[in-house]
């Protein structure tokens, strides 16, 4: 039967033998990790195929089930992800000030510390499992991670060749755990678990953010949706506007850093029937303003917007137009609509550019590039824990700084207060 609280003290022991590892010990354990993940390919396809046959017959939509699918690709792409983490330096140990107070008669040192036993709360996404292990490991904290009940057997399998492998190595399996009872009331208890758990981290959807934050007594790093804009600033080109929101908005539906809203200058009205010629490629719906209706007359999947659709996350091929007056306009139009996930501005104007890089208020922005930037791997950190839009510790793709916290080193020589 299976047991939270038990999980919950096994994670906590394994949090004090990492502490232990020498992160030589560490790095060599995530290569021979990946190079077994690969080896059990077999294994986790067969269990993923489990999860998508059920997804399939539930009836859950496209986007859901592409971030729910492996593939060898896939896996190969996972273990890729692990060396790289093995790789980068461990931020565990840094010194980040020094100070010695002669006066009173002692120095210090403050440095970069695990945060210990943390607890990871995800949806269909079976590669988090590997990246959200391998960035805790490397940073010397035990993981318990709770993935939805749609991807189980995908999550058992991937962990459970985690498991394997730290034993063969004496290290305890236990730095890696899955919840493998996934209902509401096991699911409530976990963010409640605040007697082991040092951090939760939500990631996934709105609705599941919110359950999280609303619920939780452990402490929180609240990863965001994505409701990120393009905006087509006066200068913008045609065909860097229209290349750039095409990948924005189609390379892939079903992640948080899509273009959901296009923001267009009046004076850019005329470059936007390009940027919909592309767009009609992949047939992605336009819910436009008026004044951007009269300018795509005849485009085929043309729909008038509604206040609401400004604000949505849609995660389908689906896109929300809007026009505006001014780049001052644009801003405010974005930072009330906003999830402050990423957002980018199309201009040949260096000082509209540095105006909106300065005026956003998101964790990631652009100038003449795709919001799909936005990724931990591409920032170099080997994988990310989530991207984080808000403003303590932590904010934008989460690497392995972001799982550390710090902890000050005091040293005297029979020093007293004065």
């Amino acid at each position: 039967m299976f047991d939270l609280e038990s999980v919950c003290k096994n994670g906590k022991s394994a949090v004090k033998n990492l502490f232990k590892l020498t992160e030589a010990e560490i790095n060599a354990a995530l290569n021979k990790i990946a190079d077994s993940l690969v080896a059990d390919t077999d294994n986790i396809l067969a269990e993923n195929a489990k999860d998508v046959l059920f997804a399939e017959k539930s009836g859950y939509p496209a986007p859901f089930i592409d971030r729910l699918s492996l593939t060898p690709a896939l896996i190969n792409a996972m273990a890729d992800g692990i060396k790289k983490v093995a790789s980068l330096p461990s931020p565990v140990g840094e010194t980040v000030y020094r100070y010695e107070n002669k006066e009173q008669g002692f120095s210090l040192e403050e440095k970069k510390v695990p945060f210990g036993l943390i607890g990871i709360i995800y949806e269909a996404r079976p590669n988090v499992t590997a990246d959200a292990f391998a960035l805790c490991f490397k940073t010397k904290n035990a993981v318990i991670l709770k993935g939805g009940k749609e991807a189980i057997n995908s999550n058992l399998a991937i962990v459970g060749s985690i498991r394997k492998t730290l034993k063969s190595l004496n290290i305890d399996e236990n730095a890696v755990s899955v919840l493998e009872n996934t209902d509401r009331e096991t699911t409530l208890e976990f963010m409640k678990a605040d007697k082991y758990l040092d951090l939760l981290i939500p990631r996934g959807s709105g609705s599941l953010i919110k359950s999280v934050t609303e619920n939780a007594t452990v402490p929180v790093i609240e990863t965001g949706t994505g409701n990120c804009h393009v905006y087509l600033d006066a200068s913008a080109e045609a065909d860097v506007s229209a290349k750039i929101v095409f990948n924005a908005k189609t390379q892939r539906y079903g992640v948080c850093n899509a273009c959901e809203s296009l923001v267009v200058h009046k004076d850019a009205l005329m470059i936007l029937p390009f940027v919909a010629e592309k767009l009609k490629e992949k047939s992605v719906e336009i819910r436009a303003d008026e004044r951007a209706i009269k300018v795509l007359k005849g485009y085929p999947f043309l729909k008038k917007a509604t206040n609401e659709d400004f604000y949505t996350e849609f995660l389908a091929p689906i896109i929300s137009v809007k026009t505006v007056g001014s780049l001052d306009e644009a801003i405010d139009h974005i930072n009330e609509c906003s999830t402050h996930h990423s957002e980018s501005i199309i201009t040949k104007d260096n000082k509209n550019a540095e105006r909106f890089l300065n005026g956003i208020d998101s964790a990631c922005v652009y100038v003449n590039a795709t919001t799909r930037f936005s990724d931990g791997f591409l920032f170099g950190f080997g994988a990310e824990i989530g991207i984080s839009t808000q403003k303590l510790h932590a904010r934008g793709p989460m690497g392995l700084d972001a799982l550390t916290t710090k902890k000050f080193y005091c040293k005297g020589n029979g020093s007293i207060r004065k």
